[in-house]
């Protein structure tokens, strides 16, 4: 297999505990962005990656009703599953998506595939240029295993990817700069309640979640409005914590 979509999703959140399961236009935010992943004309399966917590019983039962595998890992070191999982499939390349991204576009992501380079161990946009809640990033199986088997730092093991970041001297990134220009102060992920007030005058205007990047910025200049609902949160929040409370972990913590 060359491309694995691995989704994290977790039931728990700090801000806005069950988001994943919450409601747009009659599926929920995680069917949506399952949904839309599933369209890429080149990630030949979908998995949607979870924690072994008890509160992520319904995550595993929404996912199992679904045309998707599902895989429990650790709740903190999210690095660790996401490599307890792929080890199953070994692809060539791991593309990570978060449940929190139910505009995810399909299009979008196989423009990013298509500019791949076969050099590259990480593409992602490394200038915050994309939407927020476009986000997407493809790793090498041999590069998220070599960040698996060498991160130390917290912040390493529950963003996936930052030791690749913080180690750029060891791989080969790639940016992908969004194609739209401008966009990059939009905010369409669900981390708060003002996200899913945004989100769900999205969804309640195109119904059955066939749209996609142009169209939601046809939608929002139509309803300049709409951008005001989620303005004033902070970009990578979550992050920004992470990063405050750092240290370094064993492994088998």
């Amino acid at each position: 297999m060359k491309f694995l979509a691995a989704i994290q999703a977790r039931f728990g959140s700090s801000r806005l505990p069950g988001k994943i399961l919450m409601d747009l236009a009659g599926k929920p935010v995680l069917r949506r962005v399952v949904e839309r992943v599933q369209k890429s004309k080149y990630v030949e399966e979908v998995m949607v990656l979870t924690s072994i917590s008890k509160k992520d019983i319904p995550t595993v039962n929404l996912v199992s009703s679904m045309d998707c595998r599902v895989f429990s890992g650790s709740e903190d070191d999210v690095l660790d599953r996401y490599y307890q999982a792929s080890r199953l499939i070994r692809p060539e390349y791991v593309i990570r998506i978060t449940a929190d991204c139910p505009v995810i576009d399909p299009k979008m992501l196989d423009l990013a595939i298509e500019q791949l380079n076969a050099e590259s161990d990480y593409m992602a946009d490394l200038h915050d240029t994309l939407a927020n809640g476009l986000d997407l990033e493809i790793v090498k199986f041999s590069a998220l295993k070599n960040a698996w088997e060498n991160a130390r730092l917290a912040s390493e093991r529950e963003h996936v990817t930052m030791y690749i970041k913080n180690n750029r001297d060891k791989f080969v990134l790639q940016d992908f700069p969004c194609p739209i220009p401008g966009i990059g102060h939009h905010r369409w992920t669900l981390d708060e309640q003002a996200d899913y007030e945004l989100l769900l005058r999205i969804y309640d205007h195109f119904k059955d979640g066939n749209f996609y990047t142009q169209d939601i910025l046809d939608f929002l200049d139509e309803n300049p409005e709409i951008n005001k609902i989620n303005a004033h949160i902070i970009r990578n929040e979550g992050l920004a914590r992470s990063l405050k409370n750092d240290r370094i972990v064993n492994r088998d913590e």
